[in-house]
């Protein structure tokens, strides 16, 4: 199995992505966004204005296409960042739905579509072709390529019986032949599983991605009361401030930028560690990968070859020579 990263500028991002960002004009989206939904006010009040204002309409014109702009650009930036998490979703489903598996009934094989496997069904698989489900071999020993799965080049040797028995769908034989007994329900496959996590991982926002919501929606409340008050001070003082230009000051004001970007941003923080080959399942997840240089992750046999030998012992204050060796043979 094997899946390439879309690009961002690939057309089947970028065509649903544009019927995205109107699509998200819908006030029940935009209100999760404060900022993005004043916003979306604003452009609408300056839209009843063009038709309203006699003096000064090409300025009121402009205010409203620039306000529609920003809009509809930060749903379209959301829209392609999402587009970015469906293609690869889409590319593991087409991986699993394009498999085809061997299946054993009685002494006849018909082949069959990998996703209608279920529990309990018996499969062959020869040289070249692709583990179709979870499963144990109950049959053979052949040499399996996991590199889509683990990441690890070396193929490892699966047979019958033993703790090598367990194989994941997804991956490749290579030589030899087995017969695997699927062991998962249909839908709780590891690809399935795969496919799951990054769905739903889009929609978990990070803590600092909250907090800053938070303070975005204060700051927008503050200007809001500053500008409204303008109104009433103006009419005091004999200036008559416009909607238009209320409007205008307030978008000025509150950091429609930030706000624009901010679930994008969260977005294409999962969607770089999926380039990487790292899955993140929470918002937290991501963050922490962001404060990360190295990951070293080992397992027997890859790094270390499970056989630990001591090259010095070092008695801590107290503890004699002896009662260390003891303590060490002991837990050894």
């Amino acid at each position: 199995m094997s899946h390439s990263t879309p690009s961002l500028f690939e057309r089947s991002i970028l065509v649903p992505a544009i019927g995205g960002s109107f699509r998200k004009l819908d006030p029940r989206l935009m209100i999760k966004n404060p900022v993005m939904f004043v916003t979306l006010v604003g452009a609408v009040l300056t839209s009843v204005a063009v038709f309203t204002t006699r003096e000064d309409r090409g300025f009121v014109i402009q205010l409203a296409v620039w306000l529609w702009f920003t809009v509809i650009f930060a749903n379209f930036a959301e829209a392609v960042a999402e587009g970015r998490g469906k293609a690869q979703a889409d590319s593991l489903r087409k991986a699993r739905k394009d498999t085809m598996a061997r299946r054993l009934r009685g002494d006849r094989e018909e082949t069959v579509p990998a996703p209608v496997l279920e529990k309990g069904d018996l499969v062959v698989c020869e040289t070249g072709d692709v583990i179709p489900a979870d499963g144990d071999v109950i049959e053979g020993i052949a040499s399996v390529d996991e590199a889509a799965i683990t990441g690890e080049s070396a193929p490892v040797i699966r047979e019958s019986g033993g703790d090598r028995s367990a194989v994941t769908g997804g991956t490749r034989v290579i030589s030899d032949r087995i017969v695997i007994r699927i062991t998962s329900e249909k839908g709780n496959t590891f690809l399935d599983r795969m496919i799951s996590m990054v769905e739903g991982a889009k929609r978990q926002k990070t803590p600092n991605e909250i907090a800053l919501t938070i303070l975005l929606s204060a700051l927008t409340l503050i200007f809001l009361l500053v500008v409204i008050t303008l109104k009433p001070f103006g009419t005091y003082a004999g200036i008559e401030f416009t909607i238009p230009v209320l409007v205008a000051l307030l978008v000025c004001l509150i950091p429609t930028t930030i706000g624009g970007l901010l679930s994008a941003i969260g977005i294409s923080g999962i969607d770089r560690l999926i380039r990487r080959n790292a899955m993140a399942t929470s918002g937290r997840a991501v963050e922490a990968a962001g404060d990360i240089d190295v990951l070293m992750l080992d397992k027997t046999g890859t790094i270390t070859i499970g056989n630990r030998m001591a090259s010095d012992f070092v008695p801590a204050p107290g503890v004699t020579e002896q009662e260390l060796a003891d303590a060490a043979q002991l837990a050894s």
